[in-house]
């Protein structure tokens, strides 16, 4: 098994057992990072830079796709960032999968020009691509312009007609800007091959049956919660269970079958139990964040991203501290295509692994417990953002967790751990609290994310920790899927 022939994961798995006591959360989480940071980064990405000033400068035909800077690819980023915050029902499941889908069609554009790279086609069952390029020369961005368009306007799902405009916009903009002294042919050809690619994995997703079935429904009038003593169930139409079966969706590299589970903690009512203090302790962190105004509510709302038309969900939040990470390493296109490609398949693969368990332990969101046992006034700090209290589905694992540390093991496999980031996602923003906060590792920036989720009142610590251990592994296994020729 994956888990088996990966040691630091392994020592993380064994460490989620003790997470379920508050007393020992410091202790577990200062040997997770120290396990971390022994095994380090392995310098596959960052330093490559924005650098053209090479022989073939003047001839972009010319150009491995490592020659080339990543403007191109933070253009799209920042556009998908833009939109996905308005793309109705697509959070957090569909956002993950689209990421993954739009970062394999631009890797697999570009990949006849990154020598040092291989296609995914035969890597993943059932992916063929015809890259047969004949005699025809690719401009590089040419190509992936056109690419980014296509897959941007088939996965971004129900974006405002006001807003979808914006696409093409950049498209053209994008074309205009690299088809200047470029032969028409190449233009055309260039084209030509982002959209072939495009098409081809546009059809491949298609295949995806369990998937796209959800998509049209997220969140389906045929699904009921089984009950039980300690189970999530809704309490109005808008709290309806999403994305109930999205453990049977695709994955790229560890499937949930694969990937382990640590079962929750028995339910209890009982006040001395372990189950009722976590929940004691969500309703006092909730409680002090209202009422302090301080670090743990700014905590909190910083790593929200639960709300449609406020925020972009917590899978596209990765992508957006991916966008900031590539311009602070200077990372060359090729390698941000392969950090993004890494990215992309590490948040779909959690989303289906995350939710396959969630709705295995149908464990219940704190507000209900609380409201029943503890304080029937009860609000969570997330209700003054969203228009019912809790997010649409269970408790354990907690998504947020999962996606964080999915992301998370993925940059410290480019970077390492230790790093000087600051995280200006939301910077300007008013409506909540949003100023940048700063990180000395990825995986302290991990565990606050996280650990969030207690005092923004929607998880108990058992929720978060299980999340956060379930991203590691499967950021490993994302880690060992190699598309680097001659790497082992």
């Amino acid at each position: 098994m994956l888990l088996k022939k990966l040691n630091w994961i392994f020592v993380i798995s064994v460490l989620a057992l003790t997470f379920q006591s508050c007393s020992e959360d410091n202790d577990a989480f200062n040997e997770l990072e120290a396990t971390i940071d022994e095994r380090g980064g392995n310098n596959n990405g960052g330093g490559g830079g924005n650098n053209n000033g090479n022989n073939n400068e003047n001839n972009p035909l010319e150009k491995d796709v490592k020659d080339i800077n990543s403007e191109l690819a933070l253009d799209w980023m920042d556009l998908y960032l833009e939109l996905e915050r308005y793309a109705a029902g697509m959070r957090p499941n569909a956002s993950a999968r689209s990421l993954a889908y739009i970062n394999l069609a631009a890797y697999e554009t570009a990949q006849p020009g990154m020598r040092d790279f291989i296609s995914n086609s035969n890597l993943i069952p059932g992916l063929n691509i015809d890259d047969d390029l004949g005699n025809d020369e690719i401009d590089w961005e040419i190509a992936l312009n056109a690419c980014y368009a296509d897959v941007l306007n088939h996965f971004l799902l129900n974006v405002p007609s006001d807003l979808v405009g914006k696409i093409k916009d950049l498209e053209r903009r994008n074309e205009n800007r690299l088809s200047d002294r470029r032969p028409r042919d190449v233009v055309r050809d260039s084209k030509d091959w982002g959209e072939s690619i495009a098409k081809q994995i546009i059809l491949f997703s298609q295949t995806d049956a369990a998937a796209e079935s959800q998509i049209l429904s997220p969140q389906p009038i045929s699904y009921e919660p089984p009950t039980g003593d300690g189970y999530w169930t809704y309490s109005a139409e808008p709290e309806r269970a999403l994305f109930p079966y999205w453990g049977s969706v695709r994955t790229f590299v560890i499937s949930s079958d694969e990937t382990s589970t640590v079962p929750p903690m028995d339910y209890s009512e009982q006040p001395n139990s372990p189950y009722f203090q976590e929940m004691q302790e969500v309703y006092e962190a909730n409680n002090s964040a209202k009422a302090n105004q301080g670090e743990q509510l700014w905590i909190a709302e910083f790593w929200s991203d639960d709300v449609e038309n406020l925020t972009f969900s917590p899978p596209a939040r990765q992508l957006a501290i991916a966008r900031q990470l590539i311009d602070r390493y200077n990372m060359n296109l090729e390698e941000a295509l392969h950090l993004n490609l890494k990215l992309g398949f590490s948040l779909n693969d959690a989303a289906v692994s995350t939710w396959a368990d969630k709705y295995e332990y149908m464990v219940m969101r704190p507000s209900v417990f609380i409201h029943e046992f503890i304080d029937p006034s009860y609000q969570t700090n997330l209700f003054r953002l969203i228009p019912w209290p809790n997010p649409s589905f269970p408790g354990y694992p907690s998504g947020h967790s999962c996606f964080a540390s999915a992301a998370a093991g993925v940059f410290i496999n480019f970077f390492g751990n230790n790093t000087n980031f600051t995280d200006r996602s939301h910077q300007g923003r008013t409506e909540f609290e949003s100023q940048p906060r700063t990180f000395s590792t990825f995986s302290n920036m991990a565990e606050e994310n996280a650990f969030s989720r207690i005092p923004l009142g929607v998880h108990i610590r058992m929720d978060c920790a299980e999340g956060l251990r379930l991203g590691y592994e499967i950021s490993a296994a994302v880690n060992d899927y190699n598309v680097e020729q001659g790497s082992n």
